[in-house]
């Protein structure tokens, strides 16, 4: 629960940092730029949130097995890997929704005079629904960027991973871990 709270924090932390950095910054460029600040504050955030809460498998590493599935030992190196598997799938299953959302809006609103007058209040509910739309899509694509059974060269692993291997008699040159989500 402390994990979970620390991580919050720090991520929520970042977002806003970020957010508030860079809206000062883009504050005298265009309106779509400044419409891209939120994806950015997004993709920070994944980059502090899933590392913290995934700590402990950056000190005790994740299970690599054998093409039959047994577990030859725990991994720091590619706990690495899947970490950083995971915090760019997630970067990229953000960003359809949150870089096309508002490139998508901004045309609409200089090409077209659907959200003018008394139709601006259906800008929100629209943006919803092209969300919804995008992320229907962008979700299931995103997290089969990586497969969620991922390999790694026996010669990047540990040393004593390695030597235990050679012990045993393997001549595997690759392994498998699993990713997370």
């Amino acid at each position: 629960e402390s994990l979970l709270l620390r991580s919050y924090l720090a991520a929520t932390g970042c977002a806003v940092g970020v957010a508030v950095g860079l809206n000062k910054a883009t504050a005298r460029l265009p309106t779509l730029v400044g419409r891209l600040v939120p994806f950015t504050a997004v993709a920070a955030a994944n980059c502090v949130n899933i590392p913290m809460m995934r700590q402990s498998e950056f000190l005790n590493g994740i299970d690599v097995l054998d093409e039959e599935g047994n577990v030859v030992g725990q991994s720091r190196t590619a706990a690495q890997k899947a970490v950083a598997q995971v915090t760019i799938s997630r970067i990229i299953m953000a960003m359809p929704g949150m870089a096309l959302t508002p490139v998508i809006m901004n045309t609409i609103e200089n090409r077209t005079n659907i959200f003018k007058g008394s139709r601006g209040k259906l800008m929100a509910p629209a943006q919803v629904l092209i969300i919804g739309a995008i992320l229907t899509f962008a979700t299931p694509l995103a997290c089969a960027i990586f497969e969620q059974k991922s390999s790694i060269s026996v010669g990047s692993l540990e040393p004593e991973i390695v030597e235990r291997m050679r012990e045993g008699g393997s001549t595997a040159s690759v392994l498998y871990f699993n990713k997370g989500l």
